[in-house]
């Protein structure tokens, strides 16, 4: 089978969508040898090099493009690319897919990730508001078959886009296999002292922004007298000035934040770690919560959304606005270690169900159900 994929996530997104990007390809690489892959991305320059070239097909605009030409061929003049290489099955990988590509007779599928902008648009510039609303409409009625990350992204569709339920199939994402790697205590303690951690410390791993609530678990450790400090990994953006008003205000001294922490060295961070919080107030899927699962540390998470789906069982569950709340949650945590050691294990026996082989297996299903339609 000859199988196109827009990759210009999976080579410039670190996070986020180049992670699914880079898993899926590459699960499907090593799963799937046999197909023909082709790899369409508008630019190389300086990209994340993740797959040998001499296994895949690159598809790149003629020339030397600028910005916005790039852009033109990505979204006007690659479906036509795909008709001169023969691709038989197109994936646009990040909620969306060139123009045109429903007149080519090339079968296609869009993963969508969330409709986040659709739930609170006013996290968001009302200009890409319109932008994102036109590209996934378009992108969802266009689509042979649509992967929604989570059942909730499935219920967004059909609430928001009013998407036939049988074009949708749910499939959740897998991480990166480094997660599954259990580090010696000579690796961990290498990462320790490359990042300077404390011996014991809790774990958030996110982009620093408002939807992901950083602020109400700070306040949380402030409110509970949580003493143990708080070790933050990810981008800020400029929430983190209002992270850091509050913190300096109240004078508290056990808040570390690294930046540009490499992939390699995050599994030995989350391993390390007494427990991982991720309360985010809206998520398509939530990929730090499966890879603190597979690392083996206690989960606190949102109630509702996608985040039981992804937590399972055995994570702790509140209301991401309450503080109060979720100090409890910690504490109560803390303070019982056959609590953590359940946690543990049972959050581990979750996280194998996410395996990348069944997740390219069902991709790799629909692909062919697609083409014997």
């Amino acid at each position: 089978m000859r199988i196109g994929f827009d990759a210009k996530r999976a080579f410039y997104n670190r996070s986020g969508l180049g992670n699914y990007s880079r898993n899926l390809i590459l699960s499907l690489i090593q799963y799937y040898p046999d197909n023909d892959y082709f790899l369409c991305t508008p630019s190389l320059k300086n990209s994340i090099s993740f797959v040998p070239e001499n296994i895949v097909h690159t598809c790149l605009p003629p020339g030397n493009p600028g910005k916005l030409q790039q852009a033109f061929w990505r979204s006007f003049r690659l479906a036509g690319r795909l008709q001169k290489d023969r691709v038989e099955v197109f994936h646009g990988l990040s909620n969306e897919l060139p123009n045109s590509i429903h007149r080519t007779g090339i079968k296609s599928i869009v993963t969508i990730h969330d409709l986040i902008f659709m739930r609170y648009p006013q996290w968001y510039n009302p200009v890409d508001v319109a932008i994102y609303k036109r590209k996934f409409r378009i992108s969802t009625i266009h689509a042979d078959r649509i992967i929604a990350m989570s059942n909730q992204t499935k219920a967004d569709l059909i609430k928001f886009f009013n998407t036939e339920e049988k074009k949708i199939e749910v499939i959740y994402q897998g991480c990166n296999e480094v997660f599954k790697h259990v580090l010696n205590q000579n690796e961990k303690q290498k990462i320790k002292e490359r990042w300077n951690l404390p011996d014991e410390y809790l774990l958030y791993v996110g982009t620093v922004e408002e939807r992901k609530n950083l602020l109400t678990l700070i306040k949380a450790l402030l409110h509970s007298e949580i003493t143990l400090p708080l070790v933050i990994v990810g981008r800020q953006t400029r929430y983190f000035s209002k992270v850091m008003y509050y913190i300096e205000r109240e004078g508290l001294r056990n808040i570390r934040f690294l930046n540009e922490v490499p992939v390699s060295d995050l599994p030995g961070i989350y391993q390390m770690a007494k427990v991982f919080v991720y309360p985010s107030i809206f998520e398509g899927f939530g990929i730090p919560i499966l890879e603190a699962l597979y690392s083996k540390v206690p989960v606190i998470t949102s109630i509702g959304g996608c985040f039981d789906e992804v937590g399972g069982t055995y994570s702790l569950y509140i209301d991401p606005e309450n503080e109060e709340e979720l100090g409890e949650a910690l504490l109560r945590i803390l303070n019982d270690t056959t609590l953590q050691q359940k946690m543990k294990e049972e959050g581990y026996l979750h996280a194998l169900q996410f395996s990348n082989e069944d997740i390219a297996h069902r991709v790799m299903k629909l692909y062919n159900n697609l083409l014997n339609e």
